[in-house]
Parts: structure tokens; C-alpha cells; sequence
């Protein structure tokens, strides 16, 4: 292939897929992950790695325009599976970037980040009209996938702007792992093979464009882990621990057929693959069975997805490069899933504007195995389902809510009681104490006072990362900002 000297580029992002799914990142894992362990011995793993919020849409904003998410409109949860665009049709992404850079681009798999489908004034989807505020409008040349998660209706496949097939009947599924909510389904829409059609369409794809004359950037986002748990016959009970064990294999080794393709369409060399998560793993997991079997899903993380805690977000990171990355590497800087845009950015030589990426730092140095005096990133954000903020520096860890502001207890909205004898912040040293159990604000006023100042800096800045002040969309200020406001 005579592509010269820019990588092609895949982003492969698993849903609802913990810390201590992956051998690499938990030697005492109980599913066996072969493909992600050739990932990670043959590239670089990243131990402190974390998504921008502990759920789905949020995640994916980050990890498409290289900005927070409560930036967006969207101060807290997730989108529906017809929920309109949220992401700007000006704003630029990692996938227009590219584009202006030389770049073929695609997305295939799981969205949730919302596109216009035409409504009537009850809301009913007109099927055969083609869908605008697309993928295709951010950049990405070709665009194929599903709307919300894969247990969201309608279940139709978009490619293009068009819907592929209109929905004749409608589905639902009830099971303890493989539900999925009622809802119109289309023809060609197998909820079984969703899975297996989107790494068919994404190994096709990289076999194409390996002989291209472009470099290509593939973001292949899954609807899996996440329910509905659904492996196929061949990994029905393989794990030896539940459904979602076996399903986490299917898809690792979905992963490894990739790997294959890659090798095999001869581009391995000057190929970047990076594997991430978009939060946690969830509760539908029931990790109390994986638990009772010897598996901790979120390692040693207290907390899943959702929580403001480290299982909520801390997320397994791994870039394989090979003409670049060090084989076998780990690195133990703090990262996050937002600094995939400025990343991209610096290897394709694209300069950055002020209004592109306002809170992503280039990993291209730590790939390059440089070594960095203190914080890679000054300071890192995360942020839950509810909306509630924590702000990382070094080791300490400041969050701005007194439970998990998610799912885990102390829930908000539903352990009262409990959450009303606790004090209003918590934070952490997670040197000593990785597993958050002792809430040191007492103790560090101080520290306190230095991380809500600088959390502040960022929320009013508009940015994280060094240039001219941006302003954020929506709301000025709002309640989960309740130190500012008050």
C-alpha cells in the first residue's frame, strides 16, 4: 500500500466492559481474554486510564469532539434510541480533522449521540425518510450503525443517512441477561448478530481500504458487553461464570479476528489500534455472580458504571502501534478518553484550533514511551449519571457529592437517610487508598480548597488545556454546580 507515512487508525470502544475484564489490566481476571492480551503485549497499556462521565452518550461526546460532556446540553444521563443530534453539526471532530488531513473515514457500530430522524408531531417515525444530523455530517465518510444502545427501539440500522430497512414488526425480550425493551424492529436487524455484522463490516472495511491509496480512520464503537447479554451458541457458557463472561469472550474474540485482518492485509506495522471502554461495568453484569465466582469485574475499584467512584470510570486503555509503541509496555500516567482527538491531531499534523478539543492533551509523547516530569494532564474531570463532578489531580481525588452519585450505594434520590449524615465532598488520596474507603476532606481543607478552585477554573473557562476562554453550550450554571451557585 503506498500510504506513505500517516497511520491508519482504529478506535475500538467496548460498552459496559470493566478494568477487570482484561487480563492485562487484573492478573487474577477469571475470563480469559486472549485477543485484548495480544493487544496489550503487543502495544501499550495504560493503568490510570478513565472516560469523561461513567455512562454511554457522555463518554462517546468526549470521545468524538475532545471535549467534556457537561459542556454539552447534556448536564446528566444518557440519551434515548431516537433522541435528536447533540453534538453541534460546526463543531469540529476526530473524524472531520482527519478528514482535512487526508484521512478515508468511517464509523460502524453503536452511535448514541443522537440523529434527526423525521418525526410527525406525536413523535411517530416516518421510516422511509432519510435521517439528517448524521455521522456523515461530522466528518465521517461513511456512516453505519444504530442510534441508542442495542435494548433502545427502533431497532433499524442507518448507513449513509438511510435506513436500510423499514421496521415491519416489533420485538421484545424479557430474559434476565438478553432483554431488551419493546420496540419496532427492522427486517435486517438480528439483535443477535449486531455484534458479529458490525466487525464483519469493520474487517471488510479495513481489507478494502488497506489497498487504498489513503490512510484510513475506522471508529468502531460496540453495542457490546452492554445488554442485551447476547453470545452467540458457540460462546454459550465458555466463561464458566454467566452470560456476560461468555459474551465478553465473544467479543474479545471478535477483537482478535481483527487483529488477524490487519496482520494479514499487511498493514500491521503502520497500523494504531487503540481499545478502550465507555464506562465501568454495569450491574446488568450482575457482578455478584461474577464476584461469587471469583471474578471482579471493576478489579479493585469501588463502584460501577454510573458512579462517581473509580469503578464508574477508570477504563481499560490499550494503543498498539507497532512502528511507534514499545511492544509490552504500561504506562501509569493518568489519561482520558478525550484525549483521543488531540492525539490524532498531533500524528496527522493538524493544528489545533481554539475552538477544537478544549480538553485533549496529546498521548503522542507517552506513546513514544517519552518520560514526564509529574502530571501528564494538569487535571482530569469525571463525571456520573447524575451529573455530579469529581476532579482529579495527581493522587488526590476530589469529588463534589457526598455518595456515588450513580447506581451503588449510596445512591442519590433513593438512600436519603444516609447520604444526609454524610458530608457534602469527598476526596481521596488513591495512592494509599485506590479503593476510595477513607474520605479525607476533614482532614485536607486545603487540598479541598485547591481542587474546587481549579474544577471551577475549568467550568468557567470553558476549556481544560491551555488557550482563549471557550464558552460552554446550555446553562451558565447549574445545580450539579452547587459550590458556585451557592
Amino acid at each position: 500500500p503506498s500510504q506513505g507515512a500517516k497511520p491508519n487508525i482504529i478506535f475500538i470502544l467496548a460498552d459496559d466492559m470493566g478494568h477487570g475484564d482484561v487480563g492485562a489490566f487484573n492478573k487474577n481476571a477469571k475470563i480469559k481474554t486472549p485477543g485484548l492480551d495480544r493487544l496489550a503485549s503487543g502495544g501499550m497499556s495504560f493503568m490510570d486510564a478513565h472516560t469523561s462521565s461513567s455512562v454511554c452518550t457522555p463518554t462517546r461526546y468526549g470521545i468524538i469532539t475532545g471535549r467534556y460532556n457537561w459542556r454539552s446540553k447534556l448536564k446528566s444521563s444518557v440519551l434515548g434510541g431516537s433522541s435528536p443530534a447533540l453534538i453541534n453539526m460546526n463543531r469540529s471532530t476526530v473524524a472531520s480533522i482527519l478528514k482535512a488531513s487526508g484521512y478515508t473515514t468511517a464509523y460502524i457500530g453503536k452511535w448514541h449521540l443522537g440523529w434527526n430522524f423525521v418525526k410527525d408531531e406525536k413523535g411517530k417515525i416516518d421510516f422511509s425518510k432519510e435521517v439528517t444530523h448524521t455521522p456523515n455530517d461530522l466528518g465521517f465518510d461513511y456512516a453505519y450503525g444504530h442510534c441508542g444502545s442495542l435494548d433502545m427501539a427502533p431497532y433499524v440500522y442507518v448507513e449513509n443517512g438511510h435506513i436500510t430497512a423499514i421496521p415491519t414488526e416489533t420485538t421484545v425480550n424479557t430474559g434476565k441477561y438478553s432483554w431488551w425493551r419493546k420496540g419496532l424492529t427492522a427486517p435486517d436487524f438480528v439483535h443477535e448478530d449486531v455484534t458479529p455484522n458490525f466487525f464483519r463490516r469493520g474487517i471488510k472495511y479495513v481489507r478494502e481500504q488497506a489497498n487504498g491509496d489513503k490512510p484510513f480512520f475506522l471508529y468502531l464503537p460496540l453495542p457490546s458487553p452492554h445488554t442485551p447479554i447476547l453470545p452467540t451458541e458457540k460462546w454459550q457458557g465458555k466463561s464458566g461464570l454467566n452470560p456476560y463472561g461468555d459474551f465478553v469472550m465473544m467479543v474479545d474474540d471478535h477483537i482478535n479476528q481483527m487483529l488477524n485482518a490487519i496482520k494479514k492485509a499487511g498493514i500491521e506495522d503502520n497500523t494504531l489500534i487503540m481499545f478502550a471502554t465507555d464506562n465501568g461495568c454495569s450491574p446488568a453484569a450482575k457482578i455478584e455472580e461474577l464476584i461469587a465466582g471469583g471474578h471482579h469485574p471493576n478489579g479493585i475499584y469501588r463502584g460501577h458504571k454510573a458512579d462517581i467512584f473509580e469503578g464508574g470510570h477508570r477504563v481499560p486503555f490499550i494503543a498498539k502501534w507497532p512502528k511507534v509503541i514499545k511492544a509490552g509496555a504500561q504506562n501509569h500516567q493518568t489519561i482520558c478518553t478525550t484525549d483521543l482527538m488531540a492525539t490524532l491531531a498531533d500524528i496527522a499534523n493538524y493544528p489545533l484550533k481554539d475552538t477544537e478539543a478544549e480538553d485533549s492533551y496529546s498521548l503522542l509523547p507517552l506513546f513514544k514511551g517519552r518520560k514526564i516530569k509529574g502530571n501528564f494532564r494538569e487535571a482530569t474531570v469525571h463525571h456520573s449519571i447524575n451529573g455530579s463532578f469529581a476532579i482529579r489531580k495527581g493522587d488526590w481525588k476530589l469529588a463534589m457529592c457526598p455518595g456515588s452519585g450513580g447506581w451503588s450505594f449510596p445512591r442519590p434520590g433513593k438512600d436519603k437517610a444516609e447520604l444526609a449524615k454524610l458530608p457534602r465532598v469527598q476526596l481521596y488520596n488513591l495512592k494509599d487508598d485506590p479503593s476510595e474507603e477513607n474520605n479525607l476532606q476533614a482532614k485536607y481543607p486545603d487540598k479541598v480548597e485547591e481542587l474546587q478552585a481549579l474544577l471551577t477554573q475549568y467550568v468557567t473557562r470553558g476549556r481544560s488545556t491551555p488557550g482563549a476562554p471557550q464558552q460552554n453550550e446550555g446553562d451558565t450554571l447549574w445545580k450539579q454546580l452547587w459550590w458556585m451557585t451557592e
